[in-house]
């Protein structure tokens, strides 16, 4: 069976059919630049406007059908380990407590920062990230999983 191939008008490569995204609008159903041009078209344009973009998606959130799959994921994520929970209530505590200190950001310097754990069996060994930073270091460690 021939699989069905297209040219991607960015990177002008010839790509299977299943690596473009699906668009009702264009003739073939699929749009006229294969995934990871999109996906970098995009991320591009999200950089350049970063604040408008953080306030569509903070909005975004508030939808209601967001908020009950934010929820059922938010349960998910406890019972997937419960060393995570019982992690970040020990930083809480100790935040409280004063055995911690809050820090800016490790890698921007932003003061909106956020505990990270490399290692859950060690509750209070953390990693200080905004949010931009700690989001970018679980996508290297899901990297160096593959």
């Amino acid at each position: 069976m021939d699989t069905i191939q297209k040219s991607c008008y960015r990177c002008l490569s010839v790509k299977p059919l299943f690596e473009f995204y699906k668009n009702k609008n264009m003739s073939d159903g699929h749009l006229n630049q294969c995934i990871p041009c999109t996906k970098k078209v995009e991320s591009q344009r999200r950089a350049d406007n970063v604040e408008h973009w953080r306030a569509h998606d903070r909005a975004r959130s508030l939808l209601p059908h967001r908020i009950e799959k934010s929820v059922k994921l938010t349960k998910l994520w406890r019972q997937s380990d419960n060393r995570r929970m019982k992690c970040h209530n020990a930083v809480a505590r100790a935040l409280k407590r004063g055995l911690l200190f809050k820090l800016p950001c490790e890698k921007c310097g932003d003061e909106k920062s956020l505990a990270h754990h490399e290692d859950y069996d060690k509750p209070l060994d953390v990693v200080w990230l905004c949010q931009v930073c700690h989001m970018q270091r679980h996508k290297e460690i899901d990297n160096l999983k593959d």
